[in-house]
């Protein structure tokens, strides 16, 4: 199974594509798609759907992940990355891929185990179990794979509880 996890943002957007094969996890691709900061939103909303289709026809995954929004702060930053949070579902949906949904704290237990660790675990667990010889950079990269790999270790949970209940 191919995953693409994503770290949504209007600025930065990170994502990931892992290969689920069995028990391992294989990092395929990696990187951000970055806008603009002065142009006008509605183009770096374009631009954002624009770079999530094209990944999504060159690397094909079956499944994408996408982190939900948790904002306590600043409402603005949290509506700007709403928007382009859904252009990216959009592009997903548009391609016929089921979206996973899963908040910080989900991704952190599946990734380290412990829902209040902190960034720097995550980003070392990235590496370790995608057998990385450093931490992806910017942050927002590193997230993405995280959400990948929360959701390849949730699909294999799920998968064995629907075996349990047959």
């Amino acid at each position: 199974m191919r995953i693409l996890g994503i770290d949504p943002g209007i600025a930065i957007v990170g994502f990931g594509f892992i290969d689920k094969i069995g028990s391992k996890l294989v990092p395929v691709q990696y990187g951000s798609i970055q806008t603009e900061a002065h142009t006008d939103p509605g183009i770096r909303l374009k631009d954002v759907y624009d770079a999530t289709v094209q990944l999504i026809e060159k690397y094909k995954p079956d499944v994408m992940s996408i982190e939900k929004l948790f904002f306590n702060r600043n409402v603005t930053t949290a509506f700007t990355v709403g928007q382009a949070r859904g252009v990216m579902i959009l592009a997903g949906v548009q391609a016929g891929l089921p979206i996973a949904e899963y908040t910080p704290l989900q991704v952190k237990q599946a990734v380290v185990g412990y829902g209040n660790a902190e960034k720097k675990q995550v980003q070392e667990m990235v590496k370790i179990l995608l057998k990385l010889s450093q931490i992806p950079k910017p942050d927002d990269v590193a997230d993405a794979l995280a959400i990948a790999i929360c959701h390849a270790h949730s699909s294999a949970l799920q998968s064995r509880i629907n075996e349990v209940k047959r």
